[in-house]
């Protein structure tokens, strides 16, 4: 079996290496924004099973933001759901024959990382401004500045190592299994690997809104709502 760290280069396009794992992902988000505009160019107020199943899913995720944040899920709830749903696809690609999930590659655990990174900022600076983020690093102390920036990286680098390498071990596994005793036997790592597909993606988009949470503390909003004003016309006893 080949080392994870080899680049495959299907073809050249100019400067430009066009590697497997670019053409997967590729595929990967062909097939995401596909079935996203299919599924939702026809939602009702009377809604089809197809449609209460997604609306389910989405109610779901916008709970695991609030209970995780705290914050509206609102705003969050785009990039937090893509990323869960493009490593949940990546991760169980592994299962079609021919197929290397992109998420066992260093360069995509590398791009997710980096997303994850710049959106700590964006989210960041459009809550507090530029001053509200970079006074977060001097918090509680400005003597606490260079941890906490080392902090901010060397967090999104461990999400980076965790899912390389929990992916890649199980494609390594699967692929030993299936040489070495046929076909049949790695059935129940197939599916051991449909389950740790599931829990890499859940941790790797939780993680992301702990990390991007952490820098709310000034511009959250309470995921309830402000608390309803009294009516003008209604008297205290």
């Amino acid at each position: 079996m080949n080392s994870p760290l080899d680049t495959f280069v299907v073809y050249q396009l100019g400067p430009l290496a066009i590697t497997r794992a670019i053409i997967t992902t590729w595929g990967i988000m062909f097939v995401l924004v596909t079935g996203a505009y299919v599924l939702t160019r026809r939602l009702t107020l009377t809604p089809t099973k197809c449609q209460a199943t997604l609306e389910l899913i989405v109610a779901t995720l916008d709970t695991q933001i609030a209970e995780t944040s705290g914050a509206d899920p609102a705003p969050y709830r785009s990039f937090i759901g893509t990323l869960f749903v493009f490593i949940l696809v990546a991760n169980w690609s592994s299962l079609l024959p021919g197929v290397e999930p992109p998420t066992a590659g260093l360069e995509t655990d590398a791009a997710l990382a980096l997303l994850v990174f710049f959106s700590v900022i964006w989210f960041g600076v459009r809550s507090d401004g530029i001053g509200g983020y970079l006074k977060s690093f001097a918090t509680p102390n400005p003597i606490m500045i260079p941890l906490n920036i080392m902090q901010s990286l060397t967090r999104v680098f461990s999400m980076f190592v965790r899912l390389f390498g929990n992916v890649m071990s199980g494609v390594f596994v699967i692929g030993i299994a299936a040489s070495l005793a046929g076909l049949l036997v790695p059935i129940p790592l197939m599916a051991l690997e449909l389950l740790t597909g599931l829990v890499q993606a859940y941790i790797f988009a939780v993680l992301a809104m702990v990390f991007i949470s952490s820098t709310l503390k000034d511009g959250m909003r309470p995921a309830t709502g402000p608390d309803p004003k009294p009516s003008p016309d209604r008297k205290d006893t």
